[in-house]
Parts: C-alpha cells; sequence; structure tokens
C-alpha cells in the first residue's frame, strides 16, 4: 500500500483571478477564501462559469493569480505577484479527462511522473511507489496492459494512482467522475471517498453536481459569480441554505412567497402562506410585515387521507405523479375551499403514494421549513 504521511493544511485568503478581454479586465475568482484542515475533504461546488476550476488551477499553480495568498503547510505557494511552480507544490492532481498517455503501458502512465519529476527518486524505489499506487486502486495486475485497453472506470482510477504516486500533501480533482456513466460515477464515488479517509489525504474537489458534493465532503463551499456564497456541512447546506441561490442549487426544492405575522420568543414566525398562517422557524433578523420566502425540501412533504391535530396542515389535490423508480414525485395544489392558492412538489416512497385527482392533506413539519428574506 501507498504510505502516506498525512494530509496537509490549504489555506485560501483573499484569491482574485481575472483575464484580459479586449484590453478590459474580467473577473473571475473574486475575494476567495477558504481553509481546509488536514485529511479533510472539501467541495466547491457551482455551475458553470462560478470560478470554481480556476480556483483550483490557482491552487495547482497551472494559473498564476492576481491577489491574495496560496499556503499549503505554512508554505507560500502564491502571493499574486510570486508564484511556486506545479512541480514543486506537493499537490496531486486528477483532471476531468484523466489525460491518460495512450501510447503507454499502465505501470508507465503511473511511474512517469515520478521519472521526470525534480529531484527524481531512484529507478527502483520509483518503480515501488508507482506499483503502490496501482494496487491502491486495484490495478496492479493491469499494469503491464496498454492505458487505451482500460475502461472508463479504470482510466479514473489510473489517473488517480498517477496523482497519488509521489504521496502528496494535498489531492485536486477536477470534475473526475463527469465522464463515467451514472452507476459507474456512484461506485467511484463511494470509492474515491473511502480511499481519501483510508489515506488521510487533504482532498479539494470540483464539481457542478450538488449529490457528489453532498456525499463525498467534510464541508461544501458554494460558489457563484466569482465568490463562496455559502460553506458549510452538508446537511446543514441543504436544510439550511443562505439563500435563494444555494437552495435552489443545492438540489430539489420548493419556494413559497410569504409574509411574517406575528414572532414568538423561541424564534419561531406565524407567517401567511397558502392564504393561511402556518409556523416555522425565522431568523432573528426578519421582522414583523416583512416578504420572506419559505423553503422547504420535497422529501420533508407529508401527505394524509385526513387531516391530523398539528400545525401546517393544508387540504390540497394530487395534479401530477410520476414514478422515478425508488421515489414517487407528485405535484399538489394546495386549496382553499375549491381554489387553488398554491402549488408544491412532493417525494415519497413508491409503495406510499397518492394518485393524480386524490384530495389529500400536506403537512410541513415547522422544523423542515426555512424563512430567506426576500
Amino acid at each position: 500500500m501507498v504510505a502516506q504521511d498525512g494530509g496537509g493544511r490549504l489555506v485560501v485568503e483573499g484569491l482574485e483571478k481575472h483575464y484580459e478581454l479586449d484590453g478590459a479586465e474580467v473577473p473571475v475568482v473574486k475575494g476567495v477564501t477558504f481553509t481546509i484542515e488536514p485529511g479533510k475533504f472539501y467541495s466547491l461546488l457551482g455551475p458553470s462559469g462560478c470560478g470554481k476550476t480556476t480556483t483550483l488551477r490557482c491552487v495547482a499553480g497551472l494559473e498564476n493569480s492576481n491577489g491574495g495568498r496560496i499556503l499549503l503547510d505554512d508554505k507560500v505557494l502564491s502571493t499574486g505577484t510570486e508564484h511556486v511552480s506545479p512541480d514543486k507544490r506537493d499537490v496531486g492532481m486528477v483532471f476531468q479527462n484523466y489525460a491518460i498517455w495512450p501510447h503507454m503501458t499502465v505501470f508507465a502512465n503511473a511511474v512517469f511522473p515520478l521519472q521526470v519529476a525534480s529531484g527524481r527518486l531512484p529507478k527502483k524505489e520509483a518503480r515501488k511507489r508507482a506499483m503502490e499506487a496501482l494496487e491502491l486502486v486495484q490495478l496492479d495486475s493491469f499494469a503491464h496492459r496498454p492505458a487505451t485497453a482500460l475502461s472508463g472506470g479504470q482510466q479514473q482510477r489510473l489517473a488517480l494512482a498517477r496523482a497519488l504516486a509521489h504521496r502528496p500533501r494535498l489531492l485536486l480533482l477536477d470534475e473526475p467522475l463527469s465522464n463515467l456513466d451514472a452507476k459507474l460515477r456512484d461506485t467511484m464515488r463511494s470509492e474515491l471517498r473511502s480511499l481519501q479517509q483510508r489515506l488521510g489525504i487533504t482532498a479539494l474537489y470540483v464539481t457542478h453536481d450538488q449529490s457528489e458534493a453532498l456525499s463525498m465532503s467534510d464541508r461544501v463551499a458554494v460558489m457563484h459569480e466569482g465568490r463562496i456564497v455559502q460553506e458549510a456541512a452538508p446537511r446543514d447546506l441543504y436544510y439550511q441554505p443562505a439563500d435563494r441561490f444555494v437552495a435552489d442549487f443545492v438540489g430539489r426544492v420548493n419556494m413559497i412567497p410569504a409574509v411574517v405575522r406575528d414572532r414568538s420568543a423561541n424564534g419561531d414566525a406565524l407567517v401567511e402562506a397558502f392564504g393561511t398562517r402556518m409556523v416555522t422557524p425565522c431568523p432573528s433578523g426578519v421582522g414583523t410585515g416583512g416578504d420572506v420566502t419559505i423553503t422547504f425540501r420535497p422529501e420533508s412533504v407529508r401527505w394524509h387521507e385526513t387531516a391530523p391535530d398539528r400545525p401546517n396542515v393544508f387540504p390540497a389535490r394530487v395534479a401530477r405523479v410520476e414514478f422515478l423508480g425508488e421515489i414517487v414525485e407528485y405535484e399538489a395544489d394546495v386549496l382553499s375551499g375549491q381554489t387553488v392558492v398554491g402549488s408544491l412538489v412532493a417525494r415519497g416512497a413508491p409503495l406510499n403514494s397518492p394518485a393524480a385527482g386524490d384530495t389529500i392533506f400536506i403537512e410541513l413539519a415547522p422544523h423542515a421549513c426555512r424563512v430567506l428574506a426576500a
């Protein structure tokens, strides 16, 4: 097995990056700051063009930043004016397209970076490390096979082995699973996270896939237009989004316009939504009379054939039911008498779902709702 000394501590402070376009500066990364503690898995999540890959490339040294600092274990890698070259940063990187050399064998791909690196290892030690890395990703028996004879999942593993062979303090991963089919992507996601935890290596992962970020990470930073708009543990990010962008980008969500009518001492609010009153936790900075948005996840919705004696229960009519395999998604129109006053999307188990046209009662548990200022 590959021996690891543990992961490094990455600190990014006020990172700035811009490009020149038609004589003007176009900012891409705008004051990004975050810290990854040793051995942790940290994801930058966001849509295309948000600056996440540029941030990763600045950490790798493939892009020169225009401001801020990047440090790995207190070693300064970048200051905006000074830059340590990529080969001296003690990082390993896995690219989106794997960057496998097609004319080489599996072993040759794994050992090549050790052979060309500054301060090259003796041939015997380089071979030993390359084979250990291949064994780690279960490719040691394929060492003499042409790299082009590997499947997509095996090529992804080879790219990972190559990145790990020199035992870096930091592993950088730029959407490495995006070219795999859905089932293999799920398998490799689990294997990659398990491997990272076993090695204790620090990992910075870039993705636009919220499922990847939430399932693999210790912490996730959501980026939008060059900035981090929220950083949190996956569960907190999902259930306590900081704003409408995060709520909408990180998974399926319902957003209902509402007005705060009253506040209680325990932090709950009485809000008017769906033409009636409902109870929900509410941030301290939101006053009575204010327009807000109530967010809740489709899987937080419960339905009943008769109305339970609990808060936040509304009559509704099922407008649409869609079978998705492991879950059923349905759209329900909330009723006031016979008038539709709103709609929502819910998800539940296939064996316990209403049918289109059913009149049901929707329940939204107060703790499952979150109030966002307008």
